[in-house]
């Protein structure tokens, strides 16, 4: 018995149709509002009905998935474009600039994210013989890969579950395990074995960006991070470049400057303390950094901010 070859056309007919699905499921999800964080661990539902101009994020280990419309993303010098046959998958935490770029009332904006977890993918790693990875070109911790049917589906199953909320605990931990499946014998499977490979230089770096994350306060010192990496100062320095597009002293000063930000907008901290907080002792220093990130000083930004909220809220 011969086994026919799947036709293109119909394949593609396949992914507009999920795509199509998965759009329709999103937007009942989020027709109250921008966002909707969902009972299911981990799953975020988002809709925008215009494009946004750049956003500060800090991007955790994720899958972002698009049914409709477009974003763009800013990792230190570097691009990223993705839309509804492109996902973005994120393997450390990583500080970004993020813009809507496709997005109108008649075609909103429609995405997903869906966070990992390191011990997931090595457990998995362990447990399967998976086939070996399709070939890497970077080690950056952040990529586009082509959406698959297969993973198309998978999500559409892991949003169905909202509907049935008391099968959420026993399904979506499957369905969860299948994505991971999925991404790991895709084209950028090799990025997600790296990071959870223990003893790796990739997974060495994630170790210390998790520290950072959490210290970024703490005066920074090269050689105590290449210390916790187990590298010496020049090769930690080249391998955490290579993984976050930044050096670890622009990594922290992103970290910093964000939290100052979250600061001065959520708590109503003025400019100097909110500096003095995140680990600067110049105030001028702390203006002229923020300035260069976020394109306006500190004072304006937040009320620029407000005011933008304030209009949202009319």
């Amino acid at each position: 018995m011969k086994t026919q070859a799947v036709k293109p056309e119909m394949d593609n007919n396949g992914m507009e149709m999920a795509l199509e699905a998965l759009g329709e499921s999103i937007a009942r999800c989020t027709d109250t509002g921008e966002l909707h964080i969902t009972a299911v661990p981990g799953l975020s539902l988002f809709r925008r009905d215009e494009p946004t101009g750049p956003i500060s994020g800090m991007y955790e280990p994720s899958i972002c998935l698009i049914a409709q419309g477009a974003k763009r993303v800013l990792l230190g010098e570097d691009t990223y474009v993705y839309d509804a046959r492109h996902y973005l998958i994120t393997s450390v935490h990583l500080p970004t600039m993020v813009q809507i770029i496709s997005a109108s009332r008649e075609k909103p904006y429609l995405g997903l994210r869906l966070t990992l977890d390191q011990r997931e993918i090595s457990q998995l790693m362990v447990d399967s013989h998976l086939p070996p990875p399709r070939g890497q070109q970077s080690s950056r911790g952040m990529a586009t890969g082509q959406v698959t049917l297969p993973l198309l589906t998978a999500f559409q199953r892991l949003i169905d579950l909202l509907a049935e909320e008391q099968d959420i605990p026993i399904l979506a931990p499957v369905i969860q395990r299948e994505i991971i499946y999925r991404l790991l014998v895709g084209d950028q499977g090799a990025r997600l074995r790296q990071i959870a490979s223990a003893g790796s230089q990739s997974h060495q770096i994630a170790r210390v960006i998790d520290w950072l994350k959490d210290n970024f306060a703490r005066p920074l010192s090269i050689d105590d991070l290449a210390a916790q990496a187990r590298m010496s100062s020049s090769t930690f320095h080249h391998h955490f470049r290579s993984m976050t597009a930044l050096s670890p002293l622009q990594f922290q000063k992103q970290l910093r400057l964000r939290e100052a930000r979250r600061l001065m907008l959520a708590e109503h901290l003025d400019a100097a303390t909110a500096g003095f907080q995140v680990g600067y002792e110049s105030p001028s220093q702390f203006s002229r950094e923020y300035n260069r990130l976020f394109g306006t000083p500190p004072l304006r930004d937040i009320a620029n901010l407000r005011e933008l909220a304030a209009g949202e809220r009319v």
